[in-house]
């Protein structure tokens, strides 16, 4: 398995090269106010991918945050439900069913 796992690493690998060798005509990007950018395509896709991440990753940050906010709040009120949870608490009779 983990041979397969590197023949596949290598594969996209190899891949993702041959991509970046194919493509290495010049791009250019035209911004606003008639800037431009000129560079060979595969750092133009290189630089959509990671402004992308960066764009993802802002965007789930106050998610993240909020959760781990929540998360630092927990164990102030893990003791109380832990003395609910350990009390000595009979469980429930089962009843009988039928006539």
């Amino acid at each position: 398995m983990k041979y397969l796992l590197w023949l596949l690493k290598a594969a996209i690998f190899f891949t993702l090269f041959a991509f970046a060798l194919n493509n290495q005509q010049d791009a250019t990007v035209y911004f606003f106010f008639g800037t431009f950018w000129r560079a060979p395509l595969v750092l133009v896709v290189l630089a959509a991918f990671t402004g992308g991440l960066v764009v993802g990753a802002l965007g789930m940050l106050p998610g993240w945050w909020k959760h781990r906010v929540a998360a630092t709040r927990v164990p102030e009120t893990l003791p109380a439900a832990t003395a609910l949870s350990t009390a000595n608490v009979e469980p429930p009779v089962a009843r009988q069913h039928g006539l």
